[in-house]
C-alpha cells in the first residue's frame, strides 16, 4: 500500500483537535505523531512518510485527544525536571508549572551542608517531583507522602522504575500531610519540603481535562483552597530543621494569603511568592527561622 505523508495527517489532526476545543492543538498534534513514530517533536519533518496503519494509529489517538482525554494519559508518560514518569487514571498529571518549584529546591538544596540532605515532598501523586529531586540529587535521603491509594500505586510504580534505572531508592508513605502524628520520626531532620498539594476552590470552573480526568482528591482544597495547606504548615514547621527552606504550590488566587499563613507562624522567615511561567502568583517559599517557638 502507499505510504502517506505525515504531515497531512498531523494538518488533518490540528483541524480536528481544534473543533473540540483543545487548547493547543497544533502542539497536541505534533507531540502525539512524535510519540507514536517514535522522534523527537522537532524532527518530525525527517519522517515525510509513514505506512498507511501508522496513520489508522495516530488518528486514533487524535480521536482520544478530540475527547479531552489528557495528553499525558494518551501517551502515558510525562517529563519533570530530567526524568519521565508514567501517569494515567487514577493520577494528577504534574504541570510545568512545578518544574520552578524544582528549580527553587535544587538551588536551596546547593546550600545545605549536611549529607546526606533530607527532602520530603507531600502530596507527592505520581512521585514525579520527589523523583525528579532524587534524580538531581543522588546524595539526598528523599521521603514522599501520598493519601490516594490509587496514586501512590503510580508512584510505587515509577519508584520502581526509576531505581533500575539507578536512582537512589525514595521512601514513600501512606499518609494524610494534615495528621498532626504523620512521620513523627522527622521532626526536625528535613532541609528542604516541596509540597503541590490540593489547592483548587470547591466550585472552581475547570477545562474537561482536569475536571473529567485529574482526581478530585489532588485537586480540590475546600471551599477557599486552603483546607489542606493550613493544616498541612503546621506539620512542616515540626519537619523542619532550623534553616531549612519549605516551597508550597497554590491556586493563582490565594497566593497572598498562603504567604500570610506562612508569616503568621513565627518559625518561618524570608518568606517569599513566586509567579509561575505566565506570571500568575503560583508557590510560595520561606525558611524555618532560627529563633522562635513552634
Amino acid at each position: 500500500m502507499t505510504r502517506k505523508p505525515l504531515r497531512l495527517a498531523i494538518l488533518e489532526a490540528t483541524a480536528t483537535l481544534e473543533a473540540a476545543g483543545v487548547p493547543s492543538p497544533r502542539v497536541d498534534a505534533e507531540l502525539l505523531a512524535s510519540h507514536l513514530v517514535g522522534v523527537e517533536r522537532g524532527r518530525l519533518g525527517l519522517v515525510p512518510l509513514v505506512e498507511p496503519e501508522v496513520v489508522e494509529a495516530y488518528n486514533r489517538t487524535i480521536e482520544q485527544r478530540a475527547k479531552r482525554i489528557p495528553l499525558q494519559y494518551i501517551t502515558g508518560t510525562t517529563a519533570l525536571g530530567n526524568i519521565d514518569v508514567e501517569v494515567g487514571p487514577g493520577v494528577f498529571v504534574p504541570r510545568p508549572e512545578t518544574e520552578l518549584l524544582l528549580g527553587w529546591a535544587l538551588a536551596f538544596l546547593e546550600g545545605v551542608d549536611r549529607k546526606p540532605p533530607v527532602i520530603l515532598d507531600l502530596c507527592t501523586g505520581s512521585g514525579a517531583l520527589a523523583l525528579a529531586l532524587a534524580n538531581a540529587r543522588p546524595d539526598a535521603q528523599v521521603h514522599a507522602v501520598e493519601l490516594d491509594p490509587s496514586a501512590l500505586a503510580w508512584a510505587r510504580r515509577n519508584a520502581d522504575l526509576r531505581a533500575e534505572r539507578g536512582d537512589t531508592p525514595i521512601t514513600l508513605h501512606h499518609g494524610d500531610v494534615t495528621d498532626r502524628d504523620l512521620l513523627r520520626e522527622l521532626d526536625g531532620r528535613v532541609d528542604v519540603v516541596v509540597a503541590n498539594p490540593p489547592y483548587i476552590p470547591e466550585g472552581a470552573e475547570l477545562d474537561p481535562e482536569v475536571i473529567d480526568h485529574d482526581p478530585h482528591l489532588a485537586l480540590f482544597g475546600g471551599v477557599d483552597g486552603l483546607s489542606v495547606i493550613e493544616p498541612m504548615i503546621q506539620n512542616i514547621a515540626r519537619w523542619l530543621r532550623v534553616g531549612g527552606g519549605v516551597g508550597v504550590e497554590h491556586d493563582d488566587s490565594h497566593g497572598d494569603r498562603v504567604a500570610a499563613l506562612f508569616e503568621k507562624r513565627r518559625v518561618f522567615g524570608n518568606v517569599v511568592e513566586h509567579p509561575d511561567l505566565s506570571g500568575r502568583p503560583r508557590f510560595v517559599v520561606a525558611s524555618r527561622a532560627v529563633s522562635a517557638d513552634s
